[in-house]
């Protein structure tokens, strides 16, 4: 396979469009939390995934599972869950049945800001993905983001 091989050139262009979509909700959606709520998209990816733990088996999340979810390096994940408690948006503890291990809750104004801030975010959202629709490069991939969240 080639640079200029036309299987490549299509895979990458499509690649080209996927990046163009993500960065430019990612953009519309974090101007909107920044500048009504003082969220960074991370901030509120990480206070959502850790909104959504629970007290049964399994229902919280090792910092490497956080990262996971958040698409970031352990070593960031840690930074923004450190920023986060020191806005006292979230609080660590130990595992009770292993030392080694420590555990991230949402406080009260954590879940507070979050409840507060999810309007914005979605709305954001629904924003950028109508004016991507517009776009004929990037309605394509529109369409199968609706598609997927219709069969979900």
């Amino acid at each position: 396979m080639t640079a200029t091989d036309p299987a490549l050139t299509g895979l990458a262009q499509g690649w080209c469009a996927l990046s163009l979509l993500h960065g430019r909700i990612e953009t519309r959606i974090g101007r909107a939390l920044e500048s009504g709520h003082g969220l960074s998209v991370r901030e509120f990816s990480l206070l959502d995934v850790l909104s959504r733990q629970h007290s049964g088996p399994g229902g919280h999340l090792q910092m490497k599972e956080v990262a996971e979810a958040v698409v970031l390096s352990q070593s960031a994940t840690t930074r923004l869950v450190t920023r986060l408690e020191d806005r006292g948006l979230l609080r660590r503890y130990l595992c009770d049945t292993d030392r080694r291990g420590i555990y991230t809750d949402v406080t009260e104004a954590g879940l507070a800001l979050l409840d507060e801030a999810r309007p914005t975010h979605d709305a954001a959202l629904r924003t950028a993905f109508e004016e991507a629709a517009a776009n004929p490069v990037l309605a394509p991939l529109v369409r199968t983001v609706q598609e997927l969240h219709a069969a979900v």
